[in-house]
């Protein structure tokens, strides 16, 4: 009975360490997405983190500030479903078959 622990305990650690990696290789992905047909483009890494937005000049009109504020919130929101898309597939694999809501 105790070598079955430890065994397990071994493959938690293994499966732990495996988890580990795939978030580190996460975080370090870029994504990117944009709207109104290219006018604004929003950068982001694996941790959420903007890390640059792209704004053409002939989509930026002092008389219409809200077309713009909508097409970088549209970039922004698609930017990161990409990542929860992606960190979902990829830790999906660790919890699969498990039930615990919550995880990620």
């Amino acid at each position: 009975m105790k070598g079955n622990m430890n065994n397990m305990m071994k493959q938690m650690q293994k499966m732990q360490k495996k988890m580990m990696k795939a978030q580190d290789e996460l975080h370090e992905m870029t994504f990117e997405a944009s709207a109104g047909g290219g006018m604004v483009t929003v950068v982001a890494n694996g941790k959420k983190e903007i890390t640059d937005v792209q704004i053409k000049e002939e989509v930026i009109d002092p008389d219409d500030a809200e077309m713009l504020q909508d097409l970088i919130l549209a970039a922004t929101n698609d930017v990161l479903k990409q990542i929860d898309d992606k960190t979902n597939d990829t830790m999906g694999q660790f919890t699969k078959g498990l039930n615990m809501p919550g995880m990620f």
